[in-house]
């Protein structure tokens, strides 16, 4: 039991540091509620199952190819830069989403997390290291059903941090003045321009290297 909360505990520290999910689902929480924030962070956690899979089934070498990594730098630049655009020119709007009862469609928030996940090459370098080297040690030791156990473990720490972030930032919306709102909605805008702009970069220097 102790190593199976020691997988939680391992998922929610993989999902604490601030990055491109987490000013995302804060944004949509302050913007439009909880589930559009629960909502993101679920579609990022169905991204990283993705990459499990790649993993557990041997696939991660055809990620590690220059061209699919160049792609995925690419992809996400343009992924991650364009939600940071559309952030920041929708910040004015806040207030009157609020009082207008306009809300972003589940589909719409669900996508966002799974597009802004699997398209990060961060993400899919950090689970190659991380799962990769739990696979790597729990193969030889354990059987099939435990390391499904301690995978669901990590999950469940995911979720745990996904749900305590939904909740925060749809907390938050209900006592920070629009004016706040707007200029966190803007912060977290810039936040993944900064992502999306430093993986641009990375595509140019893989492409020219």
């Amino acid at each position: 039991m102790s190593i199976f909360v020691s997988y939680i505990l391992l998922g929610l520290s993989l999902s604490a540091p601030m990055g491109p999910i987490n000013a995302a689902q804060l944004d949509r929480g302050i913007r439009f509620g909880f589930m559009n924030a629960w909502l993101v962070g679920f579609g990022a956690m169905v991204a990283d199952g993705v990459f499990m899979m790649l993993i557990y089934f041997g696939l991660a070498h055809v990620i590690e190819t220059p061209f699919i990594k160049t792609f995925l730098w690419l992809f996400g630049f343009f992924v991650l830069t364009y939600t940071g655009i559309e952030n920041i020119v929708k910040a004015d709007s806040i207030g009157l989403e609020q009082a207008s009862g306009r809300y972003e469609t589940n589909r719409k928030s669900f996508r966002t997390g799974f597009f802004i996940a699997i398209s990060n090459p961060l993400n899919i370098l950090f689970w190659l290291g991380i799962y990769g080297s739990i696979l790597a040690q729990t193969s030889s030791k354990f059987g099939a059903a435990q390391l499904f156990l301690y995978s669901t473990g990590i999950f469940l720490g995911i979720t745990l941090w996904d749900l305590t972030m939904a909740s925060a930032s749809a907390g938050a919306r209900a006592w920070i003045n629009p004016f706040i709102l707007k200029r966190i909605s803007i912060l977290s805008g810039i936040t993944l321009i900064g992502f999306g702009l430093y993986f641009g970069m990375q595509a140019v220097r893989l492409f020219l290297g």
